[in-house]
């Protein structure tokens, strides 16, 4: 009887959940058309902006990236409107899905979550646009795998690294892919000062790593260190201080690029978790006392240190 009735509301609620995702639908496309005007503004103003967030907007993405990645597409020539990024959730919200509702890009999503997965896969815009969704945690180890599996490779347009941990271990190891603009989250509590990043764990979770939510990533000028290896020119960081931004150098063209300290931005983010996972609203200095004894990697020393120890 109990399954009998299970069956019966799932019945009655499917059409009208399909109304509700029509009209949602509907309202990204307006909010999508809306952004266009901003687009336009981008376009017509030739002057170089004198700090990314000057450009920023949001749509779809956290923070004003949308409007940045916009600004740089226009500026960095794309062969292969191809992107790729990882750690979307249920890609309602995330970097990538402006370009694919807005400029007909194609990419591949990637998400640990299989429920996510799922719902992306159940979703309209999977049908309407050419996306790939995999469920996967992804390590520095099976990235290069997962990315040829999906049939992507060489010269492509974007790659948007957020796994909030091991993200300059999984940058480092890409290899089958060259894309023009990078995106990677960084640790502000890190400073820009030292190169330092949490030491590699292929199992590392935020939240179980420490309770705060606090440790995670990389500093900034770890990232700017690898970026140079790599080939690409860091352009900046969003107002919010939590997304750097790097162009590779072979066709980054007239972009403004900047050195680490100079284009390093605070994440003032009252994000910090106390022991029973609620909301503690630590700012400034607190937050990095938090995690003073978690160990850091210094990739320039090659050696472990604390939190404590690094030159904010």
């Amino acid at each position: 009887m109990k399954m009998f009735f299970k069956q019966l509301i799932k019945k009655a609620i499917k059409p009208v959940y399909k109304k509700y995702e029509a009209l949602e639908y509907q309202i990204e496309i307006n909010r999508a058309l809306s952004a266009k005007l901003l687009i336009n503004e981008i376009h017509k103003n030739q002057s170089m902006p004198d700090k990314l967030s000057d450009i920023e907007f949001r749509v779809f993405s956290q923070r004003g990236e949308d409007g940045i990645i916009q600004y740089l597409i226009s500026k960095v020539p794309i062969e292969n409107d191809t992107f790729i990024e990882f750690g979307v959730e249920d890609y309602r919200e995330s970097n990538t899905r402006f370009l694919l509702l807005n400029n007909d890009w194609q990419g591949l999503v990637m998400d640990c979550s299989e429920k996510n997965v799922n719902k992306i896969k159940e979703s309209d815009i999977y049908w309407r646009y050419n996306l790939t969704a995999v469920n996967a945690f992804i390590t520095k180890d099976n990235i290069n795998e997962l990315i040829e599996k999906s049939g992507i490779k060489g010269d492509i347009g974007l790659l948007s690294v957020d796994v909030d941990g091991n993200d300059y271990w999984i940058w480092d190891a890409i290899s089958v892919v060259s894309p023009r603009i990078v995106i990677c989250e960084y640790n502000s509590l890190f400073g820009c000062k030292d190169a330092v990043t949490i030491p590699y764990d292929s199992t590392f979770y935020r939240t179980k790593a420490h309770y705060s939510n606090l440790y995670y990533g990389s500093s900034l000028k770890a990232l700017c260190i690898l970026a140079k290896k790599k080939g690409y020119a860091f352009v900046g960081c969003n107002a919010a201080g939590s997304n750097a931004f790097f162009v590779r150098e072979d066709v980054s063209g007239n972009l403004k690029t900047l050195d680490c300290e100079s284009g390093y931005v605070l994440n003032r983010a009252r994000e910090s978790r106390n022991r029973d996972g609620k909301l503690s609203f630590l700012s400034g200095n607190d937050r990095i006392k938090q995690i003073s004894d978690m160990p850091v990697f210094d990739i320039i020393t090659k050696e472990n240190k604390k939190v404590s120890e690094i030159n904010i």
